[in-house]
């Protein structure tokens, strides 16, 4: 038996309070010792996210013989650094905003109401802790995992080193996703900054936060602070926020971002930092126009880098890059024996899509596919995605764009919420649905949906692409009144309206006269 040599990097689960405890004594127990390793293993998983937690437990459930190495928190990002806790604020941000609306619903405040960003904080670190309890080292040892904690490193094509002990395995996932990384920005190393691995750790209010990045995470953080009373500047390469999001639904996320108070600056590239006695100081451009504007914190979100280091991945014969492991449409890598799932091998980096792939490498590694026949593959996935701003975007398929560019001809319909009853009722009639489809037919490409609840609402779509069903389907299916998922069968109605031609309505026209005579 050994007891594993990493940590919990100090810098990350802080406060050292008791709700943060309880989640490195369920995801990092202090005192835990690794097994004795008895015989080869039928898979190896190393990495503890979400891609890897669902190989392992999958696996276990189905009788095979399973070691899981994680060198961190178990768990991954999903549960310590990202999902979890970024949408606890998000809650707590929205809930902020609802108030100040108050008035709207008819509630008044007398002196207004009180602020409190350190209870949000204890508020995300409680129910971090409470769901941690899912991704024990504890409860994977019940499902009959072999639990190891510590730095896992290949030693061979089918050895895997962890401490001073040595696993054989027939088959190995690596699924140990990636981190964050910061771009080439004169001054930044030297000013200092978070992470969405540290910003968590907060617990007072920064009153001024750049933010550098515009994508999801930087959208959702820079939103949610903004509510929170942070004097909040968003700062973007690219044109807009969201560069590769569909420009209609950003749009109308940016523009609520900044009536939220958020000050962006994009299309400017010449950015440089500095530490002055008044804060970081940040000058660069936008618009040809020059900003100079100086903070107390800087959060970058922008770029992931894959968790390849100290893996020993040339020892087994795996090739990767700096995109993550090269791996072929069934998740297997240059080791025929070894797959990889999640963010260290994906494009799509986002837990269902790691959860997904993680069910790929189950039936590929642990079942039988001669010549490949009957393997599961990547491309046969529908990953639908969401970011969660106020409102949401949410997208499963091809953009307009890509699918002209895949030689489709396109036929494009939208229906906007402030034409869905339940929308204006709720005060959220900013967004829309809209969908593309195969000109000439019912066939879905793709959709994107801007909402107050479009990550729930895309569903629906994703189930009809999965399904090969197409819109004739949804229109002809029934949605309670008054409901804003309407918004999908009123979008179908717009296509329906176009099967209906002119000379079909002559045609009947003509009987109907007949029929009244």
């Amino acid at each position: 038996m050994s007891a594993p040599e990493t940590s919990v990097p100090s810098n990350v689960m802080l406060p050292d309070d008791e709700h943060n405890q309880r989640l490195i004594n369920y995801v990092h127990p202090p005192h835990w010792v690794n097994p004795t390793p008895t015989g080869r293993y039928n898979l190896v998983v190393i990495g503890g996210g979400t891609a890897g937690l669902v190989t392992a437990a999958i696996a276990a459930g189905l009788g095979a013989k399973v070691a899981l190495i994680e060198r961190h928190l178990m768990g991954g990002d999903c549960l310590n650094v990202g999902c979890v806790p970024s949408k606890a604020l998000i809650r707590a941000s929205r809930a902020w905003a609802d108030v100040w609306r108050g008035e709207e619903f008819g509630i008044h405040f007398s002196g207004g109401p009180k602020e409190d960003f350190p209870a949000v904080m204890t508020r995300m670190r409680t129910l971090r802790a409470q769901l941690s309890r899912t991704d024990s080292a504890q409860r994977f040892t019940g499902l009959g995992v072999d639990v190891y904690l510590g730095q896992a490193q290949f030693t061979s094509a089918q050895t895997v080193q962890v401490d001073d002990a040595t696993l054989d395995f027939a088959k190995a996932a690596i699924c140990t996703g990636a981190r964050a990384s910061a771009p080439s920005i004169s001054g930044l190393q030297e000013a200092g900054y978070l992470t969405n691995e540290t910003i968590f750790s907060l617990t007072e209010l920064p009153a001024r936060l750049a933010i550098i990045g515009a994508g999801p995470i930087g959208c959702e953080l820079a939103q949610a602070f903004a509510r929170f009373g942070s004097q909040v500047y968003l700062i973007e390469a690219m044109h807009g926020i969201m560069p590769n999001e569909d420009r209609d639904a950003a749009e109308i996320v940016e523009q609520v971002m900044i009536r939220d108070g958020v000050t962006l600056y994009c299309c400017g590239k010449e950015l440089t930092i500095q530490n002055t006695e008044a804060g970081k100081r940040l000058t660069g451009g936008s618009h040809g126009r020059t900003y100079d504007i100086t903070v107390d914190e800087i959060l970058v979100g922008a770029g992931r880098k894959p968790n390849v280091d100290g893996l020993g991945l040339e020892a087994a014969g795996v090739e990767y890059d700096k995109t993550g492991v090269t791996v072929n449409d069934q998740l297997r890598t240059t080791n025929p024996n070894v797959y990889a799932a999640g963010d260290i091998c994906s494009r799509y980096k986002f837990t269902h899509a790691a959860d997904a792939m993680a069910q790929i490498v189950i039936q590929n590694a642990l079942f039988p596919h001669p010549f490949g026949l009957g393997a599961a593959r990547v491309s046969s996935l529908v990953i639908p995605w969401a970011t969660y701003t106020d409102p949401e975007i949410a997208h499963v398929g091809l953009y307009e764009a890509e699918a002209k560019d895949k030689g489709h001809k396109v036929e494009t319909f939208t229906h906007r919420l402030d034409e869905v009853d339940r929308a204006v009722l709720d005060g959220e009639s900013e967004g829309f649905a809209k969908v593309h489809v195969e000109a000439g037919t019912d066939r879905i490409l793709g959709a994107t949906i801007v909402a107050a609840h479009a990550g729930d609402l895309i569903n629906e779509l994703t189930l009809a692409m999965k399904a090969g069903l197409g819109l004739k389907t949804l229109a002809s299916t029934i949605h309670p009144y008054p409901t804003q998922g309407e918004v999908v069968k009123k979008v179908a109605n717009a296509w329906r309206k176009t099967t209906f031609t002119a000379r079909q309505k002559s045609i009947l026209s003509k009987w109907y006269a007949w029929t009244r005579t």
